[in-house]
């Protein structure tokens, strides 16, 4: 695997089906209810496999990047820390719009249900230092620096940029990107490394090939 700055390899990795993901998960939550943390590189596969497991967990998924639309890169834990994490673990429901989400006048609101039992906050950065302490658990996927990158301009031309501005906004966004991941090393801090495939778009395929590094 390419690795990106910094990064360790895992594995051996061994692919997993529904319930046996299921299974590791609600281990690392201990009686099947917390805040799990999902980190990865941008293009890794994070928000498929954070989908993947609140469906399987019964839970809600969180998004960082409508928490720091129009506000910070990097600098959106205070957000997540004081108007989703917060009223979650009171047992409360989320309902926040982010003063950017106002001054932009953009509809609805980053929302989570009363009673849901998962609470799966995803995105570059979900795992540091400052938010890992309220989480009960913490993922990292693992990602090829090529295949990320590749990933990461088809998603964003499917979305509407031209070829020249996807790479353009992809080089931006990584010198936001790889000094924070640097300095934070998320992975460091997980309790399960997983790495999506391709080939886990289709329906009905198994989304994760997560690896045997299980860090107790």
């Amino acid at each position: 695997m390419r690795l990106h700055p910094g990064g360790t390899e895992a594995g051996p990795w061994r692919h997993v089906d529904d319930a046996e993901l299921a299974s590791l998960l609600t281990e690392l939550l201990g009686d099947g209810r917390g805040v799990l943390l999902v980190d990865g590189r941008s293009g890794s596969g994070k928000t498929i496999f954070a989908e993947r497991a609140a469906r399987l967990l019964d839970g809600a998924v969180v998004h960082s990047e409508d928490l720091s639309w129009n506000h910070d890169a990097v600098a959106w834990d205070d957000l997540a820390l004081k108007y989703v994490l917060g009223p979650w673990r009171r047992g409360e429901g989320v309902s926040f719009r982010p003063p950017a989400w106002v001054r932009h006048r953009r509809d609805g609101a980053v929302s989570v249900p009363e009673g849901v039992r998962v609470l799966v906050l995803e995105g570059v950065g979900a795992g540091r230092e400052s938010l890992a302490p309220h989480a009960d658990a913490v993922v990292w996927v693992q990602s090829d620096r090529v295949e990320a990158r590749e990933r990461g301009l088809r998603r964003d031309v499917e979305l509407g940029r031209t070829t020249e501005e996807a790479e353009r906004f992809w080089d931006d966004w990584m010198g936001a990107e790889e000094p924070f991941l640097a300095a934070e090393r998320p992975w460091e801090r997980a309790s399960l490394v997983v790495r999506t495939l391709e080939a886990d778009r289709s329906p009905g395929r198994t989304t994760a090939a997560p690896g045997a590094a299980v860090r107790r």
